[in-house]
């Protein structure tokens, strides 16, 4: 054995006794990297104080007990020490031995006196230690207000960190305050800089003339908006004609980038946003109101600029020819998906009668509608037909119905419109090797893919897939198989979660869930900053200024910062609007406690399982929750069940539960099982 592999051996041998919670020296930080021993990452943190640390190159994470955390936070970058390899099976395990960088300078949460001291309990999970706030740093808020608080001091083993009042939100009770702590808790701005407000002031609230120059008028030609009731921003209207076996569609999307120039004030504060963010009682646009609900948005009856992709389809639903352009249009009816389907669906009523000169459009626009359906499914699109959640509030904000936002044959049509423009003008951009920002969606990791082939075959359905990559097709061909199966949804919600997520790229890499070569965001620059980049780069496109301005090499400089960006901003809006969500169905549930309600089995776990009702409310029932036997769990078949009855609770049973508890500052819902449904509904009654 050589000398370097001998010191190796006893070093690793030194390290492995070495107590978990000692902190090496720094002489022997470099010895134990070499070694494997000292890893970097971020910090997950857990309300009952453990954590995990991710590492970027590494799938698996390293479990960190709860007193050996250090002063590390959730979202931290920390330095790692490993108490040894992992034994086969089982994860690693470490000690936190240093702060990198942090990352949480202010904290959100609910303000509790004691005397004249006080405690903020994080509104976030997974931030497990109480913040204590002085006398001296409390600023006379008062027991139960919402408050950010700055961080002062991280704390150590024996002192909890302590911080500062910062912002008083108000009462807890007060309307609107618990969605505002969510605002204030992911570090979204929802107030624009006095430099953004005054520059959208300026904007011209019509359609100068000079800004005609140079594009197609086509604010002759019949054309609609198709959106819900309550959209104020309509940035996307369509039009449809057909001569032979063609098909002429118009894609219209508002030329937004014609009142935000690259670089001003208005554009800096949009990409810093990134996105619209949509949450239960309010709308945190992008853009200024003045902006999306005024100039930019495709009002009815009023001159608007646009960019237009205009399509030439034929009976195959194959784009046989297309052109973008600079065109002005006019909007000749504002409908709503309600209308569409009323007219699509319920025959001769008020509605279509109502709007009779529109109506053979609209039934040409189902018919295309199916056509590039059924296309896109023939080439392995894959569909994850989940309904959204829609959670009515009264005037006082408070949840007082939570159901599930259908899809219609209106919503569809709009869907395929603009999937085949998005779709195209990706195609034409990525070909003429222009540089750009695209939509891109990888390929699902194999392993990822073998677990969940496994789970399906234990279930009973038939995969003959193995050990190689999986297509959007096969996926497809599962869906098809598992439908109208009782565990249909729960099995496609798994499907999904082995599914990576979309990002923005510069690279035209492909989407794989819509199978397309080709795909981008074109549709909606109003509330996403992608689309408002890729407008600019059109038009400069359109008017030869790519090349002639030098503005190529611009664009390749600032483009992978814009998807970076674009991506993490849009990662903040998605987890916001999910708290947002989870916050008012536990509130909803909270006024049905004692209730008794059917649901679906849509996850199992070792310390128990959870159910969906038909309102898309999930809540857990907790494994101590179910007393009548001792339950274990069955990791590869997504099962709990009973030692001694052999009962088994499995993905996508049909279970009826009791509300047992529902916390809206926690965002839980907890239910039990009710045994013996007829006896239970008749003691409601």
């Amino acid at each position: 054995m050589s000398k370097k592999k001998i010191w190796e051996k006893k070093k690793k041998k030194k390290f492995s006794k070495e107590k978990i919670s000692v902190k090496p020296k720094k002489r022997d930080i470099k010895a134990l990297s070499k070694l494997g021993l000292i890893k970097e990452g971020t910090f997950i943190g857990n309300h009952k104080g453990f954590g995990f640390v991710e590492l970027e190159e590494e799938e698996d994470d390293i479990f960190i007990p709860a007193d050996h955390t250090g002063t590390a936070m959730h979202m931290d970058r920390v330095r790692v020490l490993l108490k040894n390899e992992a034994k086969t099976g089982k994860r690693r395990e470490g000690t936190v031995i240093e702060i990198l960088e942090r990352v949480n300078k202010e904290i959100v949460g609910t303000f509790q006196r004691e005397r004249d001291y006080g405690f903020i309990l994080c509104d976030n999970q997974k931030f497990s230690k109480d913040i204590y706030i002085s006398p001296k740093n409390s600023k006379g808020v008062r027991d139960g207000d919402k408050v950010v608080a700055e961080i002062i001091d991280y704390g150590n083993d024996r002192r909890k960190p302590e911080g500062k009042i910062a912002e008083n939100l108000g009462s807890m009770n007060a309307p609107g305050t618990d969605i505002l702590a969510i605002v204030k808790s992911f570090n979204i701005p929802s107030e624009f800089p006095v430099k953004v407000m005054n520059q959208a002031m300026r904007v011209p609230d019509h359609v100068q003339e000079a800004d005609r120059d140079g594009r197609t008028d086509l604010t002759q030609l019949m054309t609609v908006t198709i959106d819900g009731e309550d959209a104020k921003d309509l940035d996307d209207a369509v039009s449809l004609t057909k001569e032979g076996n063609i098909y002429h569609l118009g894609v219209h999307i508002a030329d937004v980038s014609n009142y935000v120039q690259g670089g001003s004030a208005l554009d800096k504060e949009a990409l810093k946003r990134g996105t619209s963010v949509y949450l239960a009682d309010r709308v945190i646009p992008m853009l200024p109101e003045r902006l999306s609900n005024g100039i930019c948005s495709l009002n009815q009856g009023q001159d608007r600029l646009t960019l237009s992709c205009l399509m030439d389809i034929d009976e195959n639903g194959t784009v046989v020819a297309h052109r973008i352009a600079e065109t002005v249009i006019r909007v000749d009816r504002r409908m709503s998906y309600n209308q569409v389907r009323c007219i699509l669906e319920d025959g001769d009523t008020e509605t279509s009668r109502e709007y009779k000169e529109f109506v053979p459009m609209f039934f040409l626009m189902k018919e295309l509608s199916a056509l590039l359906r059924s296309k896109r499914y023939n080439r392995g699109s894959i569909d994850f037909d989940f309904p959204e959640s829609k959670i009515i509030l009264n005037g006082a904000g408070r949840a007082i119905d939570v159901k599930p936002y259908e899809q219609n044959v209106a919503t569809q049509i709009i869907e395929d419109f603009m999937l085949m423009a998005n779709e195209t003008v990706a195609k034409e951009y990525c070909q003429g090797e222009y540089p750009f920002v695209y939509r891109t969606h990888d390929n699902p990791d194999p392993e990822r893919v073998e677990s969940l082939l496994t789970l399906l075959r234990h279930q009973g359905i038939q995969v003959q897939k193995a050990c190689e990559e999986i297509t959007p097709k096969e996926i497809q061909e599962i869906l098809e198989q598992i439908q109208g199966m009782p565990n249909e949804m729960m099995i496609s919600r798994l499907m999904l979660r082995t599914m990576k997520q979309a990002r923005y790229t510069t690279e035209c890499s492909g989407h794989f869930g819509l199978a397309a070569k080709y795909y981008c965001h074109f549709t909606s620059p109003i509330r996403r900053y992608p689309d408002l980049q890729i407008h600019r780069i059109i038009r400069d496109n359109i008017r030869g200024r790519l090349q002639r301005e030098g503005k190529t090499e611009h664009y390749r400089e600032i483009l992978e910062h814009v998807a970076e960006q674009s991506s993490v901003c849009e990662r903040r809006a998605q987890e916001a609007e999910r708290e947002s969500d989870r916050l008012k169905k536990a509130e909803y549930m909270s006024y049905h406690l004692g209730e008794i309600f059917e649901g679906i089995i849509s996850g199992v776990t070792a310390y128990g399982f959870y159910v969906e009702l038909p309102n898309t409310v999930e809540g857990l029932v907790h494994i101590t929750a179910l007393s009548d036997d001792y339950y274990e769990f069955d990791e590869e078949n997504y099962e709990l069940r009973g030692e001694l009855t052999k009962k088994v609770y499995h993905l996508g049973q049909k279970v009826t539960v009791r509300v047992a508890d529902a916390d809206a500052l926690k965002r839980t819902v907890d239910f039990s099982v009710v045994e013996n449904t007829v006896d239970e509904m008749s003691l409601n009654e």
